[in-house]
């Protein structure tokens, strides 16, 4: 009887054990810290015309160190609020901040220097397919244009200042 007790203690033991895996390799990756999408990065689907109207925050205090930030920067870039290329570099820093405030003035939203719904909708507006095959190639700043696209699994790539194609990601940085 012993033996029985012992074996039987094992199997659920194991059956416990087998459920938790199952249930810890099931679950979806967690999204990152202040998206609206719940995506873990700059996210779209179907027509690209309002694919950021719902991307994540970056600010001083949110996603401050990521790809996400490096995207963002780029466009900042684009249109003349950071002056040098090599203020790319995916840190949502003062810099950052206070060139967020201006391009914000310029576009008619809220100058508060937080990357939210508002912000990264108005610079959505300005994706554009500029080769006519139907998706999103470029970003149209208004000193520079920007190479972006959208993968298969409406991820968001641009190229970093080393010209490395990267993913806009919120909980990373592997930018330059």
């Amino acid at each position: 009887m012993t033996s029985h007790m012992t074996r039987a203690k094992l199997i659920a033991c194991s059956i416990g054990a087998l459920t938790a895996a199952t249930l810890a390799l099931s679950a979806s990756p967690a999204s990152a810290s202040g998206t609206y999408s719940g995506q873990a990065y700059v996210y779209g689907a179907g027509a690209f015309s309002n694919d950021w109207d719902d991307e994540g925050v970056l600010s001083t205090g949110t996603n401050t160190t990521s790809n996400a930030t490096c995207l963002w920067q780029k466009i900042l870039w684009a249109d003349g609020n950071l002056t040098s290329a090599s203020d790319i570099d995916g840190v949502f820093g003062s810099q950052t901040k206070a060139a967020t405030k201006a391009w914000q003035s310029d576009w008619e939203a809220s100058p508060d220097g937080v990357v939210g719904k508002e912000t990264f909708g108005k610079a959505g507006d300005w994706l554009r397919d500029t080769d006519g095959d139907g998706a999103v190639d470029t970003y149209i700043g208004t000193a520079h244009a920007i190479s972006v696209s959208r993968d298969d699994q409406g991820r968001y790539h641009f190229y970093d200042g080393d010209g490395n194609g990267r993913i806009a990601g919120y909980d990373y940085r592997t930018c330059s």
